[in-house]
């Protein structure tokens, strides 16, 4: 077993001795990416800030428990707010609602960027339609940047079927978003 160079060991440790700044700095360099992990995942800001929530509170709970070497603690902390949104999506399917909850317009102002927003909503829209490992392996690699092996670690998979998935997940999304190309190659003929 090779020992994996973990750059947040030094961070894990002082958190875990319970000093406030080391607290703060692993809030500050890993609650963002843990938020917009969740919120690829399950498109609902308020699941996405408690899973993040949860995650850290995991991550400050387990640090004076963390031993360095098998897996980097990034990568943990990853698969804790993957386990996380993943529990989420289960319950969703498990409770059908009659009727849609009422939720503000949380979209840009009319007159501001509604073009970008659009393809925005469509990007996301057609992420959540991919099935769940692919839009896994698109959210770790393309939001998250980790790289394909960090991921494949991640998921518990070979690199291939990492690739593969990806692979899988960009053409549906190619073919979800076709519609887009040959919008914006008639805007620029036009």
């Amino acid at each position: 077993m090779s020992v994996i160079a973990d750059p947040d060991e030094d961070l894990v440790r002082r958190v875990a001795q319970g000093e406030p700044a080391a607290i703060q700095a692993m809030v500050a360099r890993k609650l963002p990416r843990m938020l917009a992990l969740a919120q690829r995942m399950l498109g609902d800001p308020s699941e996405a800030e408690d899973v993040a929530q949860e995650a850290m509170l995991r991550a400050w709970k387990q640090a004076p428990k963390w031993r360095p070497g098998k897996a980097k603690f990034d990568t943990w902390l990853h698969r804790v707010a993957l386990n996380l949104c993943y529990d989420r999506l289960r319950r969703r399917r498990e409770v059908p609602t009659e009727t849609p909850p009422d939720r503000p317009d949380e979209g840009p102002a009319p007159d501001a960027g509604l073009l970008s927003a659009e393809l925005g909503l469509r990007v996301d829209a057609a992420l959540k339609r991919l099935p769940d490992r692919q839009r896994e392996a698109i959210v770790l690699c393309h939001y998250q940047e980790l790289t394909n092996i960090e991921a494949a670690d991640l998921m518990s998979v070979s690199v291939e079927a990492l690739e593969s998935l990806l692979s899988r997940g960009r053409r549906a999304l190619r073919q979800s978003l076709a519609d887009l190309s040959t919008k914006s190659a008639g805007a620029e003929r036009g």
